[in-house]
């Protein structure tokens, strides 16, 4: 495995870990709003990390496969919409705008949409950068 690769899939572990720890703290605690500054944080991060050095190598790829440019035009769609999620949460959640009773829900919804979405780049653009460099 390349060593981009297994630097995101650490940094994957460490977002999921995260996740499942405001779950456990609970995201009314103090403690577990903390831990979700923390993964916006790490989210934000490794978000720029994959911008920067992941997807600019497939886009360059794809200008040869055009099944790859397919694959890479499905994940730019699904990635707005994972966005437009993300970024909608937290503005609610900081402006304090999500009634307590569905906090946690809306929470766990966007957790689910974060873990499948790391599920799909692992398993598919992942695995077409590791072919690539082979």
């Amino acid at each position: 495995m390349t060593v981009l690769i297994e630097e995101f899939k650490r940094e994957h572990l460490d977002i999921v870990a995260a996740l499942n720890r405001v779950k456990e703290l609970g995201i009314q605690s103090r403690e577990g709003k903390a831990e979700l500054s923390s993964v916006k944080a790490a989210l934000l991060e490794h978000l720029e990390n994959e911008d920067e050095r992941l997807y600019p190598f497939l886009r360059k790829e794809a200008e040869k496969k055009k099944e790859l440019k397919n694959i890479l035009d499905l994940f730019a769609l699904e990635m707005e919409d994972v966005t437009q999620a993300v970024t909608e949460f937290f503005h609610r959640f900081s402006r304090g705008e999500v009634l307590d009773e569905k906090l946690q829900e809306e929470f766990e919804n966007l957790s689910a949409v974060l873990v499948k979405r790391i599920k799909n780049e692992e398993s598919i653009l992942y695995d077409e950068y590791e072919y690539i460099n082979q």
